[in-house]
């Protein structure tokens, strides 16, 4: 495929994987409330009984259940964009190597919800709970679409971080990277590891950092194995 062919190829891609995002959005727009209310529990698990979340603008009830409806709706439409994903680079890879679509499929889109709910399930509640308590001789005034802001952050960066061996299958699979290289730079892969867990969970406490850390390096070393049996072999 020539150059224009394969921007023609990505827009296609892209515009299925845009309409699949779509379609999860219409389809969680009925549960949106439901959706942020489980979203919010984290953080009321913390408050003092009978304080709610607050907002400042008329129109922010419902366009925080846009967001969240579309947020929900990245989930639901994981599969296919990994699909169209696939699609996308199926041309560069061996006939044998093209019948790993649905593992491929089935394991990113996997370790992608694993790694929201991770995120929702014990960093979003440890980060809760640091900064209510660093703030508890104040009276907490927090709006829906900060906390939402907030909540959606941590969640979809864990998301993305649990998709490491997915990243490194590609970068593998192109010969940008080699098993060798990846245990060579694993001393930085695990420093790299704490700053982005430090930067996703803002909270100066090891445990909660190291919470993120862990799972991080592992997945690294996951994908060495990725790379191993799956990177483009050296003539």
């Amino acid at each position: 495929m020539g150059f224009l062919d394969h921007l023609e190829e990505l827009r296609k891609r892209l515009l299925i994987s845009l309409l699949a995002a779509a379609a999860g959005f219409l389809i969680c727009w009925g549960f949106a409330e439901k959706i942020y209310g489980k979203l919010q529990e984290p953080l009321t698990h913390y408050l003092a009984p009978g304080d709610k979340l607050a907002y400042t603008r008329l129109t922010a009830p419902f366009f925080l259940y846009m967001k969240v409806a579309f947020f929900a709706g990245l989930f639901l439409a994981a599969p296919v964009v990994l699909y169209q994903l696939w699609l996308f680079v199926a041309p560069g890879l061996y006939k044998k190597e093209r019948r790993l679509a649905a593992p491929f499929i089935i394991f990113g889109s996997l370790f992608f919800i694993i790694g929201g709910y991770f995120g929702y399930r014990f960093l979003l509640p440890a980060t809760c709970s640091f900064f209510i308590e660093t703030g508890k001789q104040f009276k907490q005034m927090i709006t829906v679409d900060d906390y939402f802001s907030f909540a959606s952050m941590i969640i979809l960066a864990t998301g993305l971080v649990f998709e490491t061996p997915i990243l490194i299958f590609f970068l593998a699979r192109l010969g940008i990277v080699t098993p060798a290289f990846l245990m060579q730079k694993f001393k930085y892969a695990v420093v790299l590891s704490f700053v982005i867990s430090a930067v996703i969970t803002p909270t100066p406490d090891m445990v909660t950092q190291s919470a993120l850390a862990i799972p991080m390096i592992l997945l690294y070393l996951i994908g060495v194995g990725v790379a191993y049996l799956f990177g483009k072999k050296v003539e």
